[in-house]
């Protein structure tokens, strides 16, 4: 696939295919880039930035994101624009260039995380804490239609969402050949709370 010119919009969160994320929307420049998705059917990529940049300058970036589409949109009642957007595929960002009004706009081409897939009893018991989460969550659980948690992929993308580590870390795991990483940090995780959990009781 030939890359394509997208406009960017740099976070600290981020949202991978298959995800679903709420934003307020008030500054000029993304007014105009939802106004122009919207009235397309166009699409915009969500990147994430280096941590405690402040504005985010170009070579900030980080060089995966994720292609949106606008799937709803409201005005909030402190009278902004609220928009819930939908996570395409990821891609890989290049040549940014700022227009006038602030807007960065890049060459994106579609990007393959992980050559490999995992099967839902290597990720065990991910899926049943995510959904666990999800339960507990319910606000975060209504952005969806549907709660994947037979597909591998989309269990470990929820879960490198909500992951509270830098985005460079994020990065890191997206751009291994597999999972078997991101498989392993989580695994930890889960044993150290697991642990803490046995020794309160």
């Amino acid at each position: 696939m030939n890359a394509e010119k997208l406009p960017i919009f740099p976070l600290s969160a981020h949202i991978l295919p298959g995800g679903r994320m709420s934003l307020r929307i008030f500054e000029p420049r993304y007014l105009r880039m939802v106004k122009h998705a919207c009235a397309t059917n166009s699409l915009f990529v969500i990147c994430m930035h280096k941590a405690r940049v402040t504005p985010v300058e170009n070579d900030q970036v980080l060089p995966l994101g994720t292609a949106v589409r606008v799937i709803d949109f409201n005005i909030l009642p402190d009278g902004l624009l609220g928009i819930k957007v939908a996570g395409e595929y990821c891609v890989e960002i290049k040549n940014i260039v700022t227009e006038p009004d602030g807007l960065q706009c890049a060459e994106c081409k579609k990007y393959q995380v992980w050559n490999s897939q995992q099967s839902t009893q290597q990720i065990a018991p991910m899926d049943e804490c995510l959904k666990e989460i999800f339960a507990q969550f319910r606000d975060l659980a209504r952005q969806y239609d549907e709660l994947n948690y037979r597909d591998p992929t989309w269990v470990l993308f929820r879960w490198l969402e909500l992951l509270p580590i830098d985005a460079e870390k994020k990065q890191h795991f997206l751009v291994q050949n597999d999972a078997k990483d991101l498989l392993s940090y989580l695994f930890a995780l889960h044993d150290v709370l697991a642990d803490k959990v046995t020794r309160v009781s």
